[in-house]
C-alpha cells in the first residue's frame, strides 16, 4: 500500500513538474501564426486539465492529433482531429498558418487534416481553453472563428452541445470509435432528437438502439437517476427559434467528467475520482433489457422486474396477438404485437371513449407526437378527447410539480414504453367497455415485509410437502376449505364494480382494489389481467393461492379468499394501511424487502414444479 501511494505521489509530482517545465519553455496553451507543434510537443490548457498533442491509442502504433485529459496521460482522448486519416509515424506536424487555419501535415508535408477555415488577418491565435475546447481566436476579441467543440468525436464535455442550429442547419452529434484502439468513426452515434420533445437517441446506422425518454423540464424522463448528480453537472435543454440543443455545465469545484458513446453502443457518464486516481462510471444506458428500443413492440410495456415473462406485457386494453390491420409505426420495432381488445368509438364529433392512466413510465417515442408547452394538462386532455386521432397524451413539463403542465399527444402507435422509478403518467385512450373493467395498468400487487430466515424455512417446508401434488388450474378442495371461494358478484359489490376510485395499486400483471365489507372491514382485492390468463398464468395463480394458504405468520399479509369464476382470477388479502399497498405503489417501489420476497416467491414456484 505504501509503495502504491508513493508511486502515485511521484506521478502527480511528475505531472505538475511537466506542466511547469512546459510553461517555462514558452509553448503554453496557444499557437501564434507561423508556429507549429511537432510530435512530442504539447499544448496544455490553463490549470492543466487538458493536453493537445500526438498520441497512439491502446496497442495501436498509428499517430493521431487530439485533446485528452491530462490526468489520463493520453489514454482518454476526448477529441481527435484526424480520426480516419492516421499518421504512420512520429513525423507529423500541426501548423497554424498565415491564413489563420490549423493544418496537420504528415512526414511528406502533405495535408492530412485541417480546420477547414481561413480566418485571414482576423485570426490571431489557436488556443486550448480550460474547457478542453481548441479554438481559433479573433484578433480583436475572444470571439471564436473556429472551435473543436463544433466537431465532436465520441465525447461530450461541459459547455459542449448536441442538437441542431436552426439557422445554419449545422448539427452536433457524438460518433463512437471503431474500436477501443481505433478512433475512426464507428457504428454508433448519439444525437438529440429535435422533433417532438428533445430526447437523446443512440443509433446504429439508421436504427435506433436506445433513447433516454423526452426532456421534461428537469431531466430526460427515462433516466431520473441523473438527478443524483445534476447538482454537480447541471443539465440544460434549449428550444428556441435559433437552436434545439442539449448540454451540461460543471459546477465550481466539481470533479472532471465526460459523457461518451463507446464502440459497443453504450452511452456512459464518467467522473474522475482523485482519491483513487481513476475514472468511475456513474451512468450507463442501455442499463437493462427494457432500454432496448421498441423491445415490446407497439402498445407494449416493458417491466425490468419481469424477467420470467420475457419482460414484456401489453398496456391495459391490449393483449398479444397477430399484427393488426393498421398503419405500422414509422420505424419497424422488435418484439411482440399488442392488439386492442375493443375498437374506439369516436366519429363525427362525438365519442364514448375515455382515458386510463399508465403510471410510472418512460414516455413513448415523441418523434411524431405533437407538442404544445402553453396549455395545462386539463386542456391537453380536452384536446385529445376531441381529436379522434389522439391515442394518448401526457404532461410535457414537470417543473411546476403536481401532474405537470404542457401537452404532448400521440396519434401513432406508442412505442418504447417501459416502467421506470419516478416515471411519469401516460393517459391512454380506451373504449368505454374497457374502462368499465380495466382502469389502469398494474404494477406490484401487495407490499410484503421482508421474511425472516425462520419464515423462509417454514415456507420451503410447506412447499416441499405440497410439491408432489398436481396443479391443474383449480384450487384443491383441501385449500378451498381453508380459504373460502367467493362469487364474482360479491367482489364487484364490495369494490363498487372495480371502481377507479377504489384502485390502489398496479403491477405487471394485475390491478389491486380496496374493498369494503358490510361489517366495515377493509380488504385488498388483486384482480389478474385477462391477457395473462394463459394456461401458465392459471397455474401461477393456483400456485400463489397454495403458497399464501400455507402461510400463517404475523408479519406476512394473509390471504382471506379467492375467486375462480369464468375468466376471472381474483385473490382477496387483508388490507394493511401502513407501509403496504399505498406506500409501495405510490412511494419507493423497489425496496429491498419487496425484491427479496418476490425473489423468494419465484424460487418457491420453481420448487413446486420439481
Amino acid at each position: 500500500m505504501r509503495a502504491t501511494s508513493l508511486l502515485r505521489l511521484l506521478l502527480i509530482c511528475f505531472y505538475l513538474l511537466s506542466i511547469h517545465t512546459f510553461g517555462a519553455a514558452g509553448v503554453g496553451d496557444k499557437l501564434e501564426k507561423g508556429q507549429n507543434l511537432t510530435d512530442g510537443d504539447t499544448l496544455v490548457s490553463a490549470g492543466g486539465s487538458f493536453t493537445l498533442g500526438f498520441f497512439s491509442p491502446g496497442v495501436s502504433t498509428k499517430r493521431y492529433l487530439g485533446v485528452w485529459f491530462s490526468v489520463s496521460n493520453a489514454t482518454i482522448a476526448c477529441w481527435v482531429a484526424n480520426r480516419d486519416q492516421p499518421l504512420v509515424d512520429k513525423s507529423g506536424m500541426l501548423v497554424f498558418n498565415d491564413l489563420g487555419s490549423l493544418v496537420l501535415l504528415d512526414g511528406s508535408r502533405r495535408t492530412v487534416w485541417s480546420s477547414d477555415f481561413s480566418g485571414g488577418a482576423s485570426a490571431a491565435a489557436a488556443q486550448l481553453l480550460v474547457s478542453g475546447n481548441l479554438v481559433v481566436h479573433n484578433g480583436s476579441s475572444d470571439v471564436s472563428l473556429w472551435q473543436s467543440f463544433d466537431h465532436p468525436s465520441d465525447t461530450l464535455l461541459p459547455d459542449m452541445k448536441l442538437g441542431k442550429n436552426r439557422w445554419t442547419g449545422a448539427e452536433w452529434q457524438l460518433t463512437s470509435w471503431r474500436s477501443a484502439d481505433d478512433p475512426a468513426p464507428g457504428d454508433y452515434r448519439r444525437t438529440l432528437e429535435t422533433k417532438g420533445l428533445p430526447e437523446l437517441v443512440v443509433w446504429r446506422g439508421n436504427v435506433k438502439t436506445y433513447r433516454t425518454g423526452p426532456w421534461n423540464g428537469l431531466y430526460f424522463n427515462g433516466v431520473p437517476e441523473v438527478s443524483a448528480y445534476a447538482g454537480k453537472y447541471p443539465l440544460r435543454a434549449t428550444t428556441s427559434p435559433w437552436e434545439v440543443t442539449y448540454g451540461y455545465t460543471a459546477a465550481p469545484g466539481a470533479p472532471l467528467t465526460r459523457v461518451v458513446v463507446n464502440h459497443t453502443g453504450k452511452a456512459e457518464r464518467w467522473e474522475w475520482d482523485a482519491s483513487s486516481w481513476a475514472w468511475t462510471r456513474i451512468f450507463q444506458g442501455p442499463r437493462d433489457p427494457c432500454d432496448e428500443y421498441g423491445r415490446c413492440g407497439p402498445f407494449g410495456l416493458c417491466d425490468p422486474e419481469a424477467a420470467s415473462s420475457g419482460f414484456c406485457g401489453c398496456v391495459e386494453g391490449f393483449s398479444f396477438g397477430s399484427p393488426p390491420a393498421a398503419t405500422p409505426p414509422a420505424q419497424e420495432v422488435k418484439g411482440t404485437t399488442c392488439q386492442r381488445h375493443a375498437a374506439l368509438d369516436c366519429a363525427g364529433g362525438t365519442t364514448t371513449d375515455g382515458f386510463a392512466v399508465v403510471r410510472g413510465v418512460k414516455l413513448p417515442d415523441t418523434q411524431n407526437a405533437s407538442v404544445d408547452m402553453g396549455v395545462t394538462l386539463e386542456e391537453c386532455r380536452a384536446r385529445c378527447f376531441a381529436n379522434c386521432s389522439c391515442l394518448a397524451y401526457a404532461a410535457a413539463d414537470i417543473r411546476g410539480g403536481g401532474d405537470g403542465s404542457g401537452c404532448v399527444m400521440w396519434a401513432d402507435a406508442i412505442v418504447d414504453l417501459r416502467l421506470v422509478d419516478m416515471g411519469q403518467n401516460l393517459y391512454l385512450r380506451l373504449s368505454k367497455s374497457e374502462l368499465d373493467d380495466h382502469k389502469r395498468f398494474p404494477v406490484i400487487p401487495v407490499a410484503i415485509p421482508l421474511a425472516s430466515i425462520v419464515i423462509i424455512l417454514l415456507v420451503v417446508f410447506a412447499i416441499w410437502w405440497r410439491r408432489k401434488r398436481t396443479i391443474i388450474g383449480a384450487i384443491p378442495q383441501s385449500h378451498a376449505m381453508a380459504v373460502p371461494l367467493v362469487s364474482l358478484a360479491i367482489i364487484k359489490d364490495v369494490t363498487g364494480n372495480f371502481s377507479e376510485s377504489n384502485m390502489i395499486g398496479q403491477g405487471g400483471f394485475s390491478i389491486v382494489y380496496k374493498g369494503q365489507l358490510p361489517e366495515g372491514r377493509t380488504i385488498a382485492v388483486k384482480r389478474l389481467k385477462q391477457s395473462v390468463l394463459t394456461t401458465k398464468g392459471k397455474k401461477d395463480f393456483a400456485r400463489e393461492v397454495e403458497v399464501m394458504v400455507g402461510l400463517r405468520q404475523g408479519s406476512l399479509v394473509r390471504l382471506l379468499a379467492y375467486c375462480n369464476e369464468g375468466k376471472e382470477r381474483i385473490l382477496i388479502y387483508e388490507y394493511m394501511q401502513n407501509k403496504s399497498l399505498n406506500f409501495h405503489i405510490f412511494g419507493t417501489r423497489y425496496l429491498l424487502e419487496q425484491k427479496c420476497f418476490l425473489k423468494l416467491l419465484r424460487e418457491l414456484n420453481f420448487l413446486m414444479q420439481c
